[in-house]
């Protein structure tokens, strides 16, 4: 049942799925343009990520190659990596969100509609 018995606007519900389709995709051009930045071994190795994720830059400092230790290097990495990374997806939450809350769990995802 509808708030009031009566049937829903459709033009409404049109209008309304079609605001959240828009930000939808403005949030997501948002993140891809998003720069965010991770860093390991105190900043001898930064990367870069967009918001949405995609590794755009890597930079390595002199003192953090060895040849003789190149584990320690691809650990700094990995570590740098996962840094931007979880940068990334904090900005995919703040951003994405409260537009995507009740696109699952139950019901329409349409505000306003219970089932």
């Amino acid at each position: 049942m509808f708030p009031g018995g009566g049937q829903p606007n459709m033009q409404a519900l049109l209008k309304q799925a079609q605001k959240m389709q828009q930000d939808l995709a403005k949030a997501q051009q948002e993140l891809a343009e998003a720069r965010l930045t991770g860093s390991a071994g105190g900043g001898l190795v930064e990367v870069e990520v967009t918001g949405s994720g995609e590794l755009t830059k890597v930079t390595i400092a002199p003192e953090a190659v060895d040849p003789e230790d190149t584990e320690t290097l691809a650990d700094l990495i990995l570590l740098a990596v996962r840094d931007a990374n979880a940068a990334a997806q904090k900005l995919q939450a703040e951003r994405m969100g409260p537009l995507t809350q009740g696109l699952g769990g139950g019901g329409t995802g349409i505000p306003g509609l219970p089932f």
